[in-house]
């Protein structure tokens, strides 16, 4: 089986696509914690997750149980009301109790996923504590969880124990089929945890010892033993999931080309040649940030709309001599005849933007203007990269956003949202930190968003000539708080030996701007 190699990013892109697929619901995070178990957090829309190096088995199987454990969530997020901390009985056997009610919910709509929940259950059944090892009161409702869950124990009970946890599971499997049935929440099912409380003879408040699958970390059972539990498991759950072959959910055929494309793809990124970090150039590594902030739908499809001629590839002229004749337009005095003109968009694009202090009060709409734009040049299958720059600690800090062999996607986002407006303008030092990746990449053009003038004008000027014998178009987009001051910054930018400056006043006029330059 191959290593997994995949970075913390890579898999925080994979999960957001998928709970957001799942749960459908767009804003929800992701991020990764090695204190404390999986679990959601409904008000702030966000999932935390076992990361995957602290799981049990080998690489895809623990793969496989990072991906089911995020069905799990994504399905409390589609049909939880609310859920409780795992602390106290009460909120833990509540919690068990939505386990099964939010499986059976969501496995009516994702039909394929029994084999990866039974696999997933064996894993679950390993990870558990021998009853032995559980003290006091904690063990009974360690023995309901296992009862109720996989219809086992690991290791023994008393048996006086056992009639009441054997009562106690029975009246739960009835109340969570009657909720199925009669479509009841989870504030119905919350009524009825106290009567489970009363069965196993235990204090609600009861604290329960966290039980975690990575505090076995590393730890890798073999084939012959894994199937032994996924055997317990199939028996014990058929009921629910039918007849479903150990053997099958053991081998994982129908994730395994999954998780082989997701290996792929990132040895191809890792044998790029030039890395940002390398050079000095950082990038944004907070995974729980909300990039939904910053996508406007609207500005989004109303430029994709606008630009859809690109994205065809055809875009339609007027002239004097054509393939159709147009009667409006000869009565209304312009060129009569229309015909289709294949279109491209070739230019490789490097953009470079601005996030001195004097961006601050419109950091919000500065960034939904420059997210519209990356969205529109993925649309419209431009190659490009992105980078932003700012003063951390009395540093200027440039920071990778996108870079040119990798997918817009939320990771980007996810980067662009968290740069944080602050510092001056040294384009001289930022240039001279991107001078080896423009070196390298030579793009076509390398356009500098920037809403201020240059801390060292002569600096900008010695660096813009250097750029420029690279051959790269050198652009300059001024941003001003009226179409006084935008053009008075670009004015100002054209005497640092830009090629080509342009003004804007309004920040969501940023996209269209940049897309005319490329539309040659």
């Amino acid at each position: 089986m191959q290593s997994l190699q995949l970075q913390n990013e890579s898999l925080v892109e994979i999960a957001t696509f998928l709970v957001r697929r799942w749960s459908e619901r767009e804003n929800v995070t992701v991020e990764f914690s090695d204190k404390m178990e999986t679990k959601t957090r409904l008000k702030d829309n966000k999932v935390i997750l076992t990361p995957i190096e602290k799981r049990i088995g080998n690489d895809f199987q623990r793969y496989r149980q990072f991906r089911t454990s995020l069905w799990y969530e994504s399905m409390r997020i589609k049909f939880c009301k609310k859920i409780l901390s795992n602390d106290h009985a009460f909120g833990f056997i509540l919690n068990t109790l939505e386990t099964r009610r939010v499986e059976q919910l969501g496995r009516k709509f994702w039909k394929g996923m029994d084999e990866e929940i039974i696999f997933n259950y064996a894993y679950m059944l390993v990870s558990r504590p021998q009853l032995h090892t559980v003290y006091g009161k904690a063990r009974i409702v360690e023995a309901f969880y296992q009862y109720f869950m996989f219809g086992a124990f690991k290791g023994e009970i008393q048996s006086s124990h056992f009639e009441r946890i054997k009562k106690a599971v029975e009246f739960a499997k009835k109340i969570v089929n009657e909720s199925l049935e009669k479509k009841y929440d989870t504030e119905w099912l919350e009524k009825n945890v106290t009567e489970i409380i009363k069965i196993l003879d235990i204090d609600s408040l009861l604290t329960i010892p966290v039980s975690l699958p990575f505090m076995k970390a590393g730890m890798v059972i073999s084939e012959e033993e894994l199937l032994k539990f996924l055997n317990v498991v199939s028996k014990n759950k058929e009921g629910d999931f039918g007849k479903i072959d150990p053997k099958d959910a053991l081998i994982g055929d129908n994730i395994y080309d999954e998780y082989k494309e997701l290996l792929d793809e990132n040895k191809k990124n890792d044998k790029k040649g030039l890395t940002s970090e390398s050079i000095g150039i950082k990038i944004p590594t907070a995974a729980n940030v909300d990039e939904t902030i910053i996508y406007d739908i609207n500005l989004i499809n109303n430029l994709k709309i606008k630009f859809r001629e690109l994205k065809s590839g055809w875009k339609e002229q007027h002239l004097k001599s054509g393939d159709e004749f147009d009667e409006e337009n000869y009565i209304d005095g312009h060129e009569p005849f229309f015909t289709d003109i294949k279109k491209s968009i070739k230019t490789r694009l490097i953009i470079l933007l601005d996030h001195s202090s004097s961006i601050a009060s419109n950091a919000l709409e500065y960034k939904k203007a420059t997210l519209a734009l990356c969205e529109v040049l993925s649309y419209l299958k431009v190659k490009f990269a992105v980078y932003a720059f700012n003063t951390e600690n009395r540093t200027v800090v440039c920071w990778l956003i996108k870079s040119d062999n990798m997918k817009w996607n939320n990771i980007s986002a996810k980067r662009l949202t968290q740069i944080v407006a602050n510092g001056s303008t040294p384009l001289a030092e930022v240039y001279n930190k991107m001078f080896p990746i423009l070196q390298s990449k030579r793009p076509d053009i390398f356009l500098t968003l920037t809403d201020g003038e240059p801390s060292d004008p002569d600096a900008v000027r010695n660096m813009t000539k250097s750029l420029k014998r690279l051959g790269i178009s050198m652009i300059a987009l001024g941003l001003g708080p009226n179409t006084v001051r935008s053009t008075t910054i670009a004015n100002n930018l054209r005497h640092l030996g830009y090629e080509k400056t342009m003004a804007v006043s309004r920040l969501h006029d940023i996209p269209s701007k940049v897309i005319r330059i490329l539309d040659v």
